[in-house]
């Protein structure tokens, strides 16, 4: 590296100490932003000559990441950004703060995945899914599976590990010509009726798709779940005891694995290593308060509350939160978009700065529900025992910070 490359590492873990130590956050993203700033290809200088993999998609990148990076450390050292930070000011510091290590995993923001197939030079990209989120601030689901292709087809080479089961994914992959099929399974397909490639209507059977216009169809994938186990192509099977919940926990491994195999990880060393992952930055993490065991949720849009609603525990009470702050997105009316049904039955409690807003969803779908001011007037609430609490991301944050910030 140049001696300007040196010091703008040497400012940006400075940068990142300090933010630390001051309490205004870990200090990836303005430790990211003082090296870039210092020197504008930092980025591609860190990540040369290493092995990167990136993870990108609309949910799940956070655990695939970490499930990922566990698996890569049966061969060594990794580094990543698991925690989050998933914007080039947050790979730089992911990368400067691991120099020694060789293997890196990136989440990715799925709006700057063009920008990382070019600054990275990556070894691998897994594409998990694709569906609407925060629509008053981002594309279209169409607009960003286009943007997907376009960069792809500018890296044809590039070997991919994507989701046979969403059709936005595989068209967008189709432009690859390296591509490993997943069955990363797609239980949310209201974004995902019509054909991406001619606009017509798609036949389904089960987790087959295909459209009978153009012929784009479900290709075969060479990684499937069987139960608890994943099936590698050459049919080694990989018993999975993960320690985080649902369907789509399972999915995400198998992601994890494939990537690991295509670094050339054992996967008899890479599969229990996924055993170690308990949450992942406070999500699936489990606080106990006052007699209570309160597990936290995390759901931004309607493909992860569906997907949330799978996880929760029988006939435990729950708490749903709702914020509409930037990062959220200022416009709610996406919970309309979500069945709330998987509730009904059950002790609900609606809380956040538009709980409002979600009791009326609620009494639209015929959910009995209370409207309680925060976590811990929901926690006094409920008797002592489990309770499940599922928030979208600032209002994720807000009950973090109530039990001090919990990993």
């Amino acid at each position: 590296m140049s001696a300007r490359a040196k010091f703008a590492t040497a400012m940006l873990r400075t940068a990142a100490t300090l933010s630390r130590v001051s309490g205004r956050g870990d200090g990836s993203v303005i430790g990211g932003r003082v090296g870039l700033t210092i020197e504008p290809r930092l980025l591609s200088m860190l990540a040369s000559g290493r092995r990167v993999a990136l993870i990108s998609g609309t949910n799940g990148k956070t655990t695939t990441t970490r499930f990922t990076a566990a698996a890569l450390e049966a061969a060594g050292p990794v580094a990543t950004n698991s925690f989050g930070a998933n914007m080039p000011t947050g790979h730089t510091t992911a990368l400067a703060k691991a120099r020694d290590a060789v293997n890196c995993v990136l989440e990715v923001d799925e709006h700057y995945l063009p920008q990382l197939l070019n600054d990275a030079t990556p070894q691998v990209v897994a594409l998990l899914n694709l569906s609407r989120d925060q629509l008053d601030r981002a594309m279209e689901v169409s607009g960003l599976a286009a943007k997907w292709r376009e960069a792809l087809s500018q890296a044809p080479d590039v070997p991919l590990i994507a989701n046979a089961d969403d059709p936005w994914v595989t068209w967008a992959a189709g432009a690859s010509n390296n591509v490993t099929w997943v069955a990363g399974g797609q239980r949310w397909q209201e974004d995902s009726w019509v054909c991406p490639q001619c606009g017509k209507h798609l036949d389904r059977y089960g987790e087959f798709w295909r459209c009978v216009a153009c012929g784009l169809t479900r290709p075969s994938p060479s990684w499937t779940i069987d139960g608890d186990v994943v099936v590698a192509p050459d049919g080694t099977r990989v018993p999975l005891d993960l320690r985080l919940p649902g369907q789509v926990n399972r999915a995400n491994a198998a992601t994890a694995l494939a990537v690991a195999s295509a670094f050339g990880v054992d996967m008899a060393a890479a599969g229990p290593r996924l055993t170690s992952v308990t949450s992942v930055a406070g999500r699936y993490a489990v606080v106990r308060r006052d007699g209570r065991r309160v597990r936290l949720l995390l759901s931004k849009n309607p493909a992860g509350w569906l997907e949330a609603f799978d996880m929760l525990e029988p006939r435990c009470p729950v708490v749903l939160a709702l914020n509409a702050r930037e990062v959220d997105g200022f416009d709610t009316s996406w919970i309309y978009d979500v069945d709330f049904s998987p509730v009904h039955g059950r002790r609900v409690l609606a809380i956040g700065d538009r709980r409002m807003d979600l009791a009326v969803r609620l009494q639209v779908n015929g959910i009995d529900f209370e409207v309680v001011e925060d976590i811990s007037a929901a926690i006094e609430a409920v008797p002592p025992g489990d309770l499940e609490v599922i928030a979208n991301y600032t209002a994720f944050q807000d009950i973090r910070a109530e039990f001090d910030r919990v990993n």
